[in-house]
């Protein structure tokens, strides 16, 4: 008896440790890596954004400098094209690979993935091209994740968490949003809520986002409100009529541009040698130089999109026409539609870039057009800086497939929750209109592309495990469902005592049932050593 008291007492305290204190401490050391890595980032890439307009403002006001202008952005592809070829995972705009390397289909050299999607996107960034910084930060907050695990030595499904921390971590400091950073991993990254999952990623987001407030503190900076230029008013029963088409508008658009980003992905996969280096390379330098172009011709389109967002808030709507020359509902038009198809083109060609932030600015400038024809169909001024973020979150939620970060994302950004209810109503819309045209979230379809593109699909075996549970363990007393088991695992089969059991999402697993699992992997040791930290 004696021995059997002792023997539950280290369960009890392993379950206890494992599940919350080792969680929060691994949680918040991510935190205080990928934030201190992404804050620096994003203060380089906010540098970058400054450099880069002020080069293409000189090179537009003296020509004779376009040579040169070209030149630097050869020189520039050519380090990019290196990048992308030393490193498979940078390619794209960094989200794909993070969510699959949350879900342990994708393996990180976390510090070579790191430094080059660092390096690569400053690149980019210098050259003033139409990309964002959220992407790679999410990317690179994945891999500090990853690094912290590889260094402290956690087992494999610790390390997951880690780099859904680290992940979650990037996305909100680079966003200046936590919350949307915690909804991306429930959402976006796993698709379902599990405590390790939602332990591991507050912990990393409070840590992450403390550390950049401490760093900005440090060097005197302060940290701005996203999109200080908005102002809004609680929006009136008789003007949802606009919320509808809006919703509508937006769907629509989203569709266009989900279908446009997957023949740009064709048409670059045709740009192909012998040599499949040179052929990256290729592609690389004509998204280089298409977006140098775009840049040239109008200042709003470079970067991710933060300024021109700005810009159309009601605080400076003149501002923004007047720099232009001509009407704003022309400007809006143009910037709108080279916005739109440079972001398709970074998507197909594989350059490393964010779409994220991109996203949010193509919606915007939807909304301020939709805006202009509102105001003569009767809709108040005064609510058209809330329509703008309506127009936001629809446009993102039809392309991404995640109505609950964009839904969460525009109550950070307005810095209130009275506005919901028209939120909801034209992310609904958005997102039934997506059903409707079968388009798949963008993010998931780049990553399928991607474990495609890589052979990760051709590498995988079927593999049988055979796992007895142990009591204490992370599936013990809970249902087949709520385990977040590894990516393409199933429960086939549950003997428990003299009864052997056919298992849905419903049944309860105990201690002492014996679990047959089917799994399809291309590492099979790192998936026993996952399935054994949930049931052993």
């Amino acid at each position: 008896m004696q021995n059997l008291i002792k023997e539950k007492k280290p369960n009890k305290k392993s379950k206890f440790y494992h599940n919350f204190i080792e969680l929060i401490a691994v949680g918040g050391i991510t935190g205080i890596a990928a934030g201190t890595i992404v804050t620096f980032f994003n203060i380089l890439v906010h540098e970058g954004e400054h450099i880069s307009r002020n080069a293409y403002a000189y090179v537009r006001a003296n020509p004779a400098f376009i040579p040169l202008l070209i030149l630097a952005l050869i020189m520039g592809a050519f380090l990019i094209g290196v990048a992308v070829n030393v490193s498979s995972v940078i390619r794209g705009c960094g989200i794909p690979q993070a969510e699959g390397g949350t879900r342990g289909v994708i393996r990180f050299k976390w510090w070579r993935d790191l430094t080059l999607m660092f390096a690569a996107s400053l690149v980019s960034i210098f050259m003033g091209l139409s990309i964002g910084a959220e992407g790679p930060s999410v990317l690179i907050g994945a891999c500090a994740g990853d690094g912290v695990s590889a260094i402290s030595r956690r087992n494999q499904m610790v390390r997951k968490y880690q780099i859904t921390g680290g992940a979650c971590t990037g996305l909100a400091v680079a966003s200046n949003a936590p919350l949307t950073g915690m909804a991306f991993a429930f959402e976006e990254a796993y698709k379902r809520l599990t405590p390790e999952v939602f332990i591991c990623s507050v912990s990393s987001v409070v840590f992450g986002m403390l550390t950049k407030n401490l760093i900005y503190h440090l060097l005197g900076m302060t940290i701005a409100n996203a999109f200080s230029t908005y102002t809004f008013f609680d929006l009136p029963l008789s003007a949802y009529g606009f919320v509808v088409l809006a919703g509508i508008a937006c769907g629509l658009l989203g569709v266009g541009f989900y279908k446009l980003a997957m023949l740009m992905r064709r048409a670059f996969k045709k740009i192909n040698v012998k040599n499949e280096k040179i052929s990256h390379a290729l592609r690389v330098l004509i998204a280089v130089l298409a977006g140098g172009l775009v840049s040239f011709l109008a200042v709003s389109v470079m970067g991710g999109g933060h300024d021109l967002i700005e810009s159309l808030g009601s605080g400076t709507a003149e501002n923004a026409e007047a720099l232009f020359g001509f009407g704003l509902a022309g400007t809006l038009a143009v910037v709108l539609v080279l916005k739109f198809v440079i972001t398709t083109v970074n998507v197909g060609s594989g350059i490393p870039c964010g779409i994220f932030i991109p996203l949010i600015a193509i919606g915007a400038c939807l909304g301020a057009l939709l805006n202009r024809l509102w105001q003569v169909w009767g809709l108040d001024p005064m609510y058209c800086d809330l329509m703008i973020m309506i127009c936001m979150s629809a446009f993102f939620t039809t392309v991404v497939k995640a109505p609950i970060t964009s839904i969460v994302m525009i109550c950070e950004f307005t810095g209130s929750f009275a506005h919901l209810l028209p939120v909801i109503i034209a992310v609904a819309l958005a997102y039934i209109i997506g059903e409707l045209f079968r388009t798949e979230g963008i993010y998931e379809e780049l990553l399928e592309q991607y474990e495609r593109e890589t052979g990760i699909h051709e590498r995988a075996v079927r593999e049988v495990f055979t796992i007895t549970i142990a009591k204490g363990s992370i599936a013990d007393n809970r249902q087949v469902r709520d385990v977040l088991w590894p990516k393409g695992a199933r429960v086939k089969e549950l003997v428990r005592g003299d009864e052997t059991i056919l298992p849905d999402g419903d049944t309860i697993l105990r201690m002492g049932d014996e679990l047959t699992i089917v799994c399809k992997t291309d590492n099979p040791v790192k998936t026993k050593d996952e399935l054994e930290h949930i049931l052993a």
